[in-house]
């Protein structure tokens, strides 16, 4: 009863505090800085209370039966607990770096509810058993992240922001399709009645290529990816929790919740996914090589990072698996970090050019250096945490895939290393051109310098994330035999 009670704190805490935040704004815009801090702080601590149970390998449900086949369902497994930790650890740092960023914005009461909601509604989704559930989730970040996107009121602000609304919203659709075609043949959207009826009775291939088109649409993945580039018109913050913390996992994180632990998957979709995302690295990380503006060159960092997500689940076994899990926990931490530091580099010089940047370093070491660590993270420069995401993606594909396969996904991350160096060439070092910035706001600077130390000591102190993350995916793996 008392890990129920955790549950549902974590998702009703913020979705119910992110609808008083706009009237205790009206009175005290700190406290209402506080409360958004606390209802987000709250779903990681609830969170952490869970690991115990979670390393345990045991699970906690709760269900209520409601008509037509839809059941309120949450249930806390290994899986779950470890994508919340992740999602609100990431989050809660953004909201600090928030105080500071947003304070001379309009909007703010607007900016802290939609943040807060859309946090709630990713642990919703998270805890999810149920399909209808999930798709309810799923669509309330579609909503949140549509006006976090359009948060600045300028016609190509907004236009963009309905673009990542239709986009995700058209995949959204197709994926639920896929649900109501599940529902026909096997008679429940609950999660564990359909893993137990997919052994004799496998799930349709054109539902799972549906539910995959909503997967690939709102995890921005080829052909589906021209959105989140554009979402880089949004504040730093926004675009930081976005593409690293929340809205881009979320495909990852169905992706491993139902083609892992739920459905019976024929091998030629698995190659597929992995043919795919392969191609979404490559070419997303070819385009970030030609890119100027820095946060669409991070955004493509990002499509491209996702795809060695979808290779390490779709490779399907316990090493490559655990390798995705810490690849989550990894690039969250550090592509956020590269995005707020990104959001200083424009709120401090005005541009996001990186051709008119240079020497930034000598004014902005702070944010410099964060940068650098993040970035190599990202790279999977050892010892930082992101090498060994990275290495146990590959070890556990060497065997499972085609040599061909894991050679185009090495290609993939020896450019991560090239267009992360040309950045951080170009915006920090050699000569400035006229521009002088100084690093502002301790808040931020603070947030920046405690994301790249993440980084680095989430490769140090490896054994511990790795434990989580590999009790996970003996779970997943279980809970398919």
């Amino acid at each position: 009863m008392k890990n129920e009670l955790f549950i549902f704190c974590i998702v009703f805490i913020p979705i119910l505090g992110a609808l008083m935040l706009p009237l205790v704004g009206r009175f005290s815009k700190s406290l209402r800085n506080a409360f958004s801090f606390v209802f987000v702080l709250s779903a990681l601590f609830f969170s952490c209370l869970l690991i115990p149970q979670a390393l345990s390998g045991k699970s906690v449900t709760f269900v209520k039966s409601l008509p037509l086949g839809f059941n309120f369902s949450l249930t806390a497994d290994a899986l779950a607990v470890f994508m919340a930790c992740t999602s609100s650890l990431v989050s809660s740092i953004i909201i600090v770096f928030s105080f500071n960023y947003i304070s001379h914005y309009e909007n703010q009461d607007e900016y802290y509810s939609m943040v807060t909601l859309f946090l709630g509604a990713m642990m919703g989704l998270i805890f999810s058993s149920n399909l209808i559930l999930l798709y309810i989730f799923w669509e309330i970040t579609g909503v949140t992240s549509w006006r976090l996107i359009g948060f600045f009121r300028q016609k190509q602000q907004v236009l963009k922001a309905d673009k990542s609304f239709l986009v995700t919203v058209f995949g959204a659709l197709l994926m639920l399709l896929g649900f109501l075609m599940i529902y026909q043949q096997i008679g429940s959207f609950d999660l564990s009645a359909i893993k137990l009826a997919a052994k004799t009775s496998p799930v349709p291939v054109l539902a799972l290529v549906l539910i995959l088109c909503g997967i690939f649409s709102k995890s921005a993945t080829l052909p589906f990816q021209t959105w989140l580039p554009d979402a880089g018109v949004a504040p730093s913050p926004v675009t930081a929790l976005l593409h690293a913390a929340v809205l881009v996992k979320i495909g990852v994180y169905v992706f491993a919740r139902l083609f892992i632990v739920t459905f019976v998957v024929p091998d030629f979709l698995r190659i597929l996914v992995v043919i795919i995302a392969a191609l979404s690295a490559i070419i997303s990380a070819g385009a970030a090589l030609l890119e100027t503006d820095l946060k669409r060159i991070i955004a493509y960092s990002t499509i491209s990072q996702i795809g060695f997500i979808f290779f390490g689940f779709a490779v399907g076994n316990e090493l490559a698996i655990t390798g995705a899990l810490l690849y989550i926990l990894m690039h969250g931490l550090a592509k956020a970090g590269l995005f707020l530091c990104a959001g200083i580099v424009e709120q401090n010089t005005k541009t996001k050019d990186i051709t008119q940047l240079g020497g930034l370093i000598k004014t902005m070491p702070v944010t410099a250096i964060s940068f650098l660590f993040c970035a190599f993270s990202v790279m999977g420069v050892p010892p930082f945490g992101g090498f060994f995401s990275k290495y146990l993606v590959f070890a556990g594909s060497i065997k499972a895939m085609p040599f061909w396969i894991v050679l185009v996904y090495l290609f993939g991350a020896f450019l991560t290393v090239i267009y992360l160096f040309r950045v951080f060439n170009l915006v920090f070092l050699g000569e400035g051109h006229g521009l002088s910035a100084k690093e502002k706001g301790p808040l931020m600077i603070f947030s920046v310098a405690l994301l790249a130390f993440l980084s680095f000591v989430g490769g140090v102190l490896i054994y511990y994330p790795s434990l989580f993350a590999k009790s996970a995916a003996v779970q997943m793996l279980g809970l398919m035999r």
